[in-house]
């Protein structure tokens, strides 16, 4: 009895210990299947994220996903103006990096079976970013916006043609990329040093971005040149020639300006060469001129004692007196010698009396028309009673005059219904007393200088003429 007691409990001993290796050998199988799934384990967590039953690949474009899917939005005031990824800012994940990591945390897994079986694991792995510097730089630029930039000008001082004005200064969108792209980095830099993912996030362009006017409406120094243009810029003086004009206006009087601050002055030497140079082109008396006689000869003066002479100092204060008047204003030349009519060089205008003292013949023209022709008779060829040779003004005409000259014996004295001087005492008049004229008559009979012409030759001159006339006097060579 007893001993089949024995044989009973051996083989219940035997029964147990096979049942025991059977559940340890699936039990080890178990294991080795689960250390070679290439798996983690239920209730394991990689920074936060379930990770249950998935592979280190797997995980990776988890992570990856999880980590690389915020958008930085930049925004100008309440609008849009660029919205980018990492991966479009030239952030992408160091993958090698990232899955070695990945696959340590699997080995640490397997290290630790029984406990991570059964309790799990948390881990934590870096995720670090790979950053491409020429991907950021042209991804983070204004030249994206969706807004065009609009330059910031600077107010201006404009001219209408009257006056002047300010046009106002414009404040712009254009902006330094440079800041932009510091304020960027830095945000991005700081979210992904907390190795976490970036949520998606708005930021702000700073005003202080953008770039602003240096001058504006406001501005003292502009404001001070435009009231100093506009006390000037309306001035226009207009230099009659007869129908030749000289016009100096603001085109010129700008560059004669001297500004010292909010003060200003005309430069005078500037002045002064323009009005050197206004005579120097314009002036006619005692210069050279060229005569074409009626006869078609032509005569040559080496001065005239007729024409017009600028006073340059006069016209240079009137100039002055004129600029600050600040308006328009139209007038001669301030003359010191003037004659009778002028246009441009021109003075003479086709309005002179012309005598040949050789021919002792005379003319009067008037705007070029003849008037009147007459022989006359001149002054006896001695030293003290030759009629002058020249170019001369008749200054004013008078009636009823007693002419008179000579001392002692040689004295004489001669009643004249019209008188009109040239020259030193000679001038033309009328003699009755002469019953003809021309000829050779001047050289024995001649006058003590006069131009004498028959009576009613005298009355019509002295009509028609006006005075300051020119009158020119010459010889010719005789046949």
């Amino acid at each position: 009895m007893k001993k089949r007691q024995h044989r009973g409990v051996l083989t219940a001993v035997l029964v147990v210990v096979c049942v025991a290796l059977v559940a340890l050998c699936a039990g080890a199988y178990y294991l080795y299947r689960q250390v070679n799934s290439g798996l983690f384990f239920d209730e394991t967590t990689i920074n936060g994220y379930d990770v249950s039953d998935m592979t280190c690949r797997e995980v990776l474009q988890m992570l990856e996903e999880n980590y690389t899917s915020a958008v930085l939005t930049i925004t100008e005031g309440d609008e849009t103006a660029l919205a980018l990824t990492l991966e479009e800012m030239g952030y992408t994940i160091d993958e090698v990096n990232l899955l070695a990591d990945i696959q340590s945390c699997m080995r640490e897994q397997n290290v630790g079976l029984l406990l991570s079986l059964s309790q799990g694991n948390t881990f934590e792995v870096q995720v670090s970013f790979d950053y491409d510097e020429d991907v950021f730089q042209s991804a983070v630029s204004s030249s994206n916006f969706a807004a065009a930039r609009v330059l910031s000008t600077d107010a201006t001082l404009e001219y209408d043609g009257t006056e002047y004005y300010i046009e106002p200064e414009v404040y712009g969108t254009e902006l330094d990329d440079a800041d932009l792209q510091v304020m960027v980095k830095d945000y991005v830099d700081n979210q992904l040093a907390t190795n976490e993912p970036m949520a998606d996030a708005r930021i702000a362009v700073p005003e202080s971005f953008y770039y602003v006017p240096a001058i504006t409406q406001d501005d003292l120094d502009i404001n001070s040149l435009k009231d100093i243009y506009n006390s000037y810029c309306k001035a226009v003086i207009t230099l009659t020639f007869g129908e030749e004009e000289i016009v100096l206006d603001w085109s010129t009087i700008q560059d004669w300006l001297i500004i010292d601050g909010e003060l200003a002055s005309i430069d005078e030497q500037q002045v002064e060469d323009f009005v050197y140079n206004l005579a120097a082109t314009y002036n006619t008396l005692y210069l050279p001129r060229t005569f074409t006689t009626s006869n078609g000869e032509t005569i040559e003066y080496e001065s005239s004692d007729y024409g017009y002479q600028i006073d340059q100092s006069g016209e240079k204060e009137q100039l002055l007196a004129d600029i600050a008047s600040n308006t328009s204003v139209t007038r001669e030349p301030v003359y010191s010698t003037k004659g009778k009519s002028r246009n441009g060089v021109d003075d003479i205008c086709g309005t002179y009396v012309e005598v040949d003292l050789t021919g002792q013949h005379l003319w009067y023209y008037k705007d070029g028309e003849l008037v009147i022709e007459s022989d006359v008779v001149t002054g006896k060829p001695t030293e003290e009673r030759e009629t002058a040779t020249g170019v001369f003004m008749i200054p004013y005409k008078q009636t009823d005059v007693t002419l008179s000259g000579g001392t002692g014996s040689d004295a004489w004295e001669t009643d004249v219904d019209y008188w009109m001087p040239f020259h030193e005492g000679q001038g033309l008049h009328d003699a009755s007393w002469r019953s003809s004229f021309g000829g050779s008559i001047y050289k024995t009979n001649g006058s003590h200088g006069c131009v004498n012409l028959p009576y009613d030759v005298a009355e019509t001159i002295y009509e028609e003429m006006e005075e300051r006339t020119p009158i020119f006097l010459y010889k010719t060579e005789e046949d």
